[in-house]
């Protein structure tokens, strides 16, 4: 049997606390650690989130952690999630249960204590495997373990079963392939997604962006896109996105997901927004992409330290900073690290003159006054920002218009 072994968090306080207060209720074996923490400790990867399996009821789960002297959520107790807070880490401990109906997209489920039910409804094989409190691994399916030493993302069961039941599932292979896979895809996987690539119409926009999301901040998404160009997925997903080569070259570049999806529009920001807002994504992810259209046409690779600050400060850092990324890749080989240095940095300056300035050489407040700041501007940026002669240089503006 296969241990999980030099695993801190297995052997943390908080964690044993949790187990023994499931175990308290329902004895030994009633508890085991499910998914994502068991398949990244096999393949050495960091645990980000410790998720349980129990055989005890909602309700159970939920007296059992609060006779622990622990606090207990209900955070879906109707799908029989309840998260424990030991020490201040979260535990999301849920009911094993199995499928009684899906339409693609919810599924509604009955509780059950059969372990290989709970497995026989989950996604990947690798993501099938369950731990007890020793380390001691299970693998309802038989493959698990295999696949993730191998790097295999196997579906469990009938690919196209699995899809149906939550056609999301289409995106979560690519991503765990982007994250964990090694070689080329499960071809049995792929040819499912490919056929049912349409029904990921039925999901809503927020959790197809999330997915999406999460797949470009893989280390190295490159073959998992080319696989979804493949299989016609992103086109569902991104009809907007082109070829790949740009995607490709910023890969190197910067591991922002933000960045890198913005390689895949054209440089539009009309299409960035409406195809953002499409997806639902966060109101900051679609400003950025915006901005980095409306930043593009003024920014280049062979720019001075100078234009480059005028470009910082009329569309702010982050937007030229992505769109010297994006030049970069449209030059492989380039070398942009000084603009980069310049729009990650340097902090504009305030404008240095206002009204006040102005009506205090005799102009009359009005229309005169924002154009002789809009003009003092203008040159101000032209010479790069000077920090000293703002009285003289609008005095010479002043009376340069009344001659």
């Amino acid at each position: 049997m296969t241990v999980l072994a030099g695993q801190d968090w297995l052997t943390a306080r908080a964690t044993r606390s949790v187990i023994a207060a499931l175990e308290a209720a329902g004895g030994p074996g009633c508890a085991r650690f499910v998914g994502g923490c068991v398949r990244n400790a096999l393949m050495g990867k960091p645990i980000d989130d410790i998720d349980i399996a129990t055989s005890l009821k909602p309700e159970e789960t939920e007296a059992a952690i609060r006779a622990a002297g622990l606090k207990a959520v209900p955070t879906g107790i109707a799908h029989g999630t309840v998260t424990a807070v030991a020490e201040r880490q979260p535990f999301e401990i849920t009911t094993l249960r199995r499928d009684v109906s899906t339409d693609g997209r919810n599924a509604t489920v009955a509780f059950t204590d059969d372990w290989a039910e709970d497995a026989a409804r989950r996604d990947f094989r690798l993501n099938a495997l369950y731990a007890d409190g020793e380390g001691r691994v299970f693998d309802p399916t038989g493959e698990g373990v295999a696949d993730a030493a191998a790097g295999r993302i196997v579906f469990v069961g009938d690919p196209r079963t699995r899809i149906r039941e939550d056609y999301l599932r289409i995106l979560r292979f690519f991503r765990f392939f982007a994250w964990y896979g090694r070689g080329e895809p499960d071809a049995a996987g792929l040819d499912a997604c490919r056929d049912l690539a349409s029904g990921m119409t039925r999901l809503s926009a927020e959790r197809v962006s999330k997915e999406l999301m999460k797949l470009l901040a893989a280390a190295d998404p490159r073959p998992a896109m080319a696989a979804m160009v493949g299989t016609g997925v992103l086109a569902q997903v991104l009809p907007e996105a082109g070829d790949l080569a740009l995607f490709d070259a910023v890969v190197d570049l910067s591991d922002d997901p933000v960045v890198r999806l913005m390689t895949l529009f054209p440089v539009d920001a009309e299409a960035m927004r409406t195809a953002a807002e499409r997806l639902r994504l966060p109101n900051s992810t679609r400003d950025r992409l915006v901005a980095s259209a409306v930043a593009a046409p003024d920014v280049s690779l062979t720019m001075t330290d100078a234009q480059v600050r005028a470009a910082v400060y009329r569309y702010r850092g982050q937007a030229v900073s992505d769109a010297v990324l994006r030049r970069a890749a449209e030059a492989p080989g380039s070398d942009a690290a000084r603009l980069l240095s310049i729009a990650r940095t340097w902090v504009p300056p305030r404008l240095p003159v206002g009204g006040k300035e102005v009506a205090r050489l005799g102009v009359a407040p009005g229309p005169e006054t924002g154009r002789l700041l809009k003009a003092f501007e203008a040159d101000w940026i032209a010479d790069d920002f000077p920090t000293g002669g703002h009285a003289e240089r609008l005095a010479a503006l002043v009376s340069a218009r009344r001659a």
